[in-house]
């Protein structure tokens, strides 16, 4: 099987580089490697994401598949009054994640390595936040939905992007077998960007 970024430590050399983008008007600065996902820029289903997401400044929020950090690290931009939690199962991700969280000053993040939610177990958010790792498969993304709906908050929101292509019919099917209301916020290129309320 080829290696990807799904794995708990990829095998794949070192290869790293860095770069800047800008998201919801702040200038972020990311170091990437080989092994991770789109580690030459920050890929649109995640900007799509960032550039709608909503939540309060003093939310708990909880950011799966945190890669090298763009979703949460901005989330942690957002609500600076909480606090933000990111997990991966990669450990390189989490590792790069934590760097570019020290890089761009971002005080008000945790960062773990977790096999979907076993690094968090019995807390609870506000918010949760995913760029689903389509490639571990239809299992793992929509364990993510519903073992995600146990962590949060009663009113609590898990905010989702994902492809048509990549099975949105599917994830909104098990999104409105989860949860109470789930809301279309955007669809822009054949990306989805679903709100789903506990």
């Amino acid at each position: 099987m080829t290696d990807h970024y799904y794995t708990s430590r990829p095998g794949v050399a070192h290869d790293e580089q860095q770069f800047s983008f800008v998201l919801r008007g702040n200038e972020l600065r990311f170091w990437t490697d080989a092994g991770v996902f789109s580690r030459d820029r920050i890929d649109f289903g995640s900007v799509l994401l960032i550039e709608n997401m909503e939540f309060a400044s003093r939310a708990r929020v909880l950011d799966v598949g945190c890669g090298y950090g763009p979703i949460g690290l901005t989330a942690a931009r957002l609500a600076e009054e909480g606090q933000v939690t990111m997990i991966d199962v990669n450990e390189r991700a989490v590792n790069l994640a934590r760097r570019n969280a020290e890089l761009n000053g971002v005080k008000n993040v945790e960062i773990l390595v977790s096999d979907v939610y076993s690094g968090v177990q019995g807390r609870e958010y506000d918010v949760i936040l995913t760029n689903p790792p389509i490639r571990a498969g239809k299992e793992i993304v929509h364990r993510i939905f519903t073992e995600g709906y146990e962590l949060l908050a009663e009113g609590g929101e898990m905010w989702v992007v994902i492809q048509k292509k990549q099975g949105a019919p599917s994830a909104l099917k098990k999104l409105q077998e989860t949860y109470r209301e789930v809301i279309e916020v955007d669809r822009t290129k054949g990306y989805h960007i679903f709100r789903a309320i506990k």
